[in-house]
């Protein structure tokens, strides 16, 4: 069955993780290099085991849209998709597993990333993708 594995962060951690403190100390080089080893050897480990279906981590909020529409279906198109202070999808594994145990326990991996001390910690979200009803 396959899981999708989500991580969180906000603004702030992105522009922490670009050496500007916010929330949490700024980031070091060092520090980058340690989150990516650790999610860069996930990412190996589970291609190995034939888990890994994809993996991306995505750009800052900063660079979102949301997009509405109008009642007349003029598309409305605002800055960011969420409030400054609101958690916002930050990457995401899909994975094809044995049962939601083996998806939990990756996502308790992914959670022990290393990061400076005093920068927040987000939960990894374990969630089955749904499969399409039959007719």
């Amino acid at each position: 069955m396959k899981y999708m594995l989500m991580i969180f962060g906000k603004q702030s951690d992105y522009e922490a993780m670009g050496g500007k403190p916010s929330d949490g100390p700024a980031w070091t080089p060092q520090d980058i290099k340690a989150m990516v080893d650790h999610m860069e050897a996930i990412n190996n480990d589970l291609a190995e085991s034939g888990e890994l279906v994809t993996a991306e981590g995505l750009a800052e909020p900063a660079q979102a849209r949301l997009v509405t529409t109008t009642k007349d279906g003029v598309p409305v198109i605002s800055d960011g998709p969420y409030g400054e202070s609101k958690e916002v999808l930050a990457g995401f594994w899909i994975v094809d597993c044995e049962n939601i145990e083996r998806a939990t326990e990756i996502a308790a991996r992914a959670y022990r990333c290393p990061q400076p001390e005093g920068a927040p910690n987000y939960p990894v979200i374990v969630q089955p993708i749904g499969e399409a009803p039959t007719p």
